[in-house]
């Protein structure tokens, strides 16, 4: 299945039902379809033939979410570019994947107007809300076109061909510049298609749910919407990340699925009116994309309801392991606390182990890196032979990850490898740590990293932000990991900021971490109280 298919099938259920909505407007899902149809003429007529690369650069919105159903209908390539990246690295993204059409809303147009002349294979800009000077039918004088969206798709309804080939490439995504180069991975319908059956078995879904989108849609939370899609359900898009209108959303909705990182639910878990809100019918939310700390899990089956893990990464999305919402209880009814740090089991149809440094695999209880096979996996990095080879050595795709699978076959992810600390000979996984750190009320997020030490190699050093109003001094909380997980591994030292760098979507930046201690921003007398 193309990724337009999501959206007929769901048309098949019901061409008039709610689509998309946003700001309390909705666009069926005939609606959504002969606009798809209209983007797919469109840019047939701009050039682009199966196979070319369209980048949509927009915050969440509801036309913009659209295009991605006309890229796939003219047989294109969806890459989605993150607006919150900086103009440097999306004008390489740009360049690095070939695009030949950029979609962007009108607030970017700032940050389009810098990297314009550098992006020599873009030959068409779009504007999806604003009024640009359309260079009309001749080429602009920097020998490329700007057209505003009335123009590029207000004509009729086009014919799209028809490509069904598995094979063929869905979208290139970037795995971020954090650690070096962007990579752009390539996915073909066939790990979408993945994707989306493994969504459909491990989670619960009933008739026509109602999704509500308030991460990226440029990520974890884009690829959500297809098997809502095929079940004929809603989508309903926040254009901005709200906590408070997200609560207020879900009822108002009848929301049964949506998804956050972590950060964003221990914001949900600090809202006054949470415990006031109905959520009664809410079924699957999901969390991901970095670790949760168990403590405050246990808070969210607890105030919230019905938790679901997902575990994947970009090259292989999302679906590498699942624990949905039953499983985080055991027969009794009980929350299953010793299952909560894991990140479910494998999902079917995805083959997961754990291999040593050798390339052997290694048995029930031992720690290595998890490697993955199945048609969950990506097709590669894109013009990057090198790299692709390096992450699918002995046959496996390498996810980067330090785990182990325990007799009932959970997974449990204890870092990254690049994360992980030697001090005094010992091997200490930042994650468990977080985890101990995070138990603590006053702990709102916290990181852990390892520091050049004289006498241990490196000293396990946590970052921790406190929640509002909260007191506790670096003491407290070294005593307090000691007793939980021992001298060794508990942080030699403890530094309180009034909040964490993170990446767009949410995740806590422990490379820029690493940077602010090496300039000198220790923070050595830290704030007392949390922001």
């Amino acid at each position: 299945m193309r990724l337009v298919d999501y959206l007929d099938k769901g048309a098949s259920l019901g061409p008039d039902a709610a689509c998309l909505t946003t700001d309390g407007e909705t666009l069926s899902y005939a609606e959504v379809q002969e606009l798809s149809y209209r983007i797919a003429g469109a840019l047939a007529a701009s050039g682009v033939r199966p196979g070319g690369k369209v980048a949509i650069l927009s915050s969440n919105d509801p036309v913009a979410f659209s295009c991605v159903f006309g890229i796939s209908r003219a047989g294109a390539i969806w890459c989605p570019i993150n607006p919150r990246n900086e103009a440097a690295e999306n004008r390489e993204l740009l360049d690095q994947f070939d695009c030949e059409v950029l979609i962007y809303q009108e607030a970017f147009t700032p940050l389009v107007d810098r990297i314009r002349d550098l992006l020599p294979k873009v030959h068409t800009f779009v504007c999806l809300d604003g009024k640009p000077e359309d260079s009309g039918p001749d080429p602009h004088p920097s020998g490329r076109r700007i057209v505003g969206w009335d123009a590029f798709c207000g004509g009729a309804s086009q014919p799209a061909p028809d490509l069904t080939d598995p094979d063929d490439l869905a979208m290139i995504v970037g795995t971020g510049g954090t650690t070096g180069r962007p990579k752009g991975v390539m996915l073909g319908n066939s790990n979408l298609e993945a994707m989306t059956a493994l969504t459909l078995i491990g989670y619960p879904f009933g008739e026509r749910p109602v999704y509500l989108a308030l991460a990226p849609l440029t990520h974890a939370a884009g690829v959500l919407c297809f098997p809502v899609l095929a079940s004929g359900g809603e989508i309903v898009i926040m254009r901005t990340p709200d906590v408070h209108a997200f609560l207020e959303l879900i009822p108002r909705h009848g929301v049964t699925h949506t998804f956050l990182p972590p950060t964003l639910i221990y914001m949900v878990l600090a809202a006054e009116e949470l415990d006031s809100t109905d959520l009664s019918s809410l079924r699957c939310f999901w969390y991901g994309a970095a670790p949760m700390s168990v403590a405050r899990l246990e808070e969210a089956l607890q105030r919230i309801g019905p938790m679901a893990q997902l575990f994947g990464q970009t090259e292989a999305p999302m679906m590498i392991s699942v624990l949905p919402p039953a499983a985080h209880f055991d027969a009794a009814g009980n929350i299953a606390r010793g299952r909560l740090s894991s990140a479910g089991r494998p999902s079917p149809l995805v083959t997961v182990a754990i291999m040593g440094a050798d390339g052997d695999l290694l048995s029930s209880g031992e720690r290595g890196e998890i490697v993955v096979r199945g048609s969950l996996v990506m097709k590669g990095y894109y013009k990057n032979p090198e790299a692709t080879d390096a992450a699918s050595a002995y046959g496996w795709h390498h996810t980067g990850d330090i785990g182990y699978l325990d007799d009932e076959n959970y997974l449990y992810i204890v870092d990254r490898a690049k994360d992980m600390i030697i001090t005094g000979g010992f091997n200490v996984y930042s994650t468990e740590v977080e985890q101990a750190l995070m138990a603590h009320a006053a702990v709102r997020d916290c990181a852990v990293i390892g520091q050049p030490d004289e006498k241990w190699g490196e000293r396990v050093v946590a970052v921790v932000q406190l929640q509002p109003g909260s007191v506790v001094d670096a003491a407290e909380l070294i005593a307090f990991a000691k007793e939980r997980i021992g001298s060794v591994k508990a942080p030699k030292e403890v530094l309180v900021w009034p909040d964490l760098p993170r990446s767009k979507v949410g995740k806590v930046l422990k490379p820029d971490i690493k940077a602010r201690l090496g300039a000198g921003e220790s923070l050595a007398t830290p704030p007392r109280s949390g922001a």
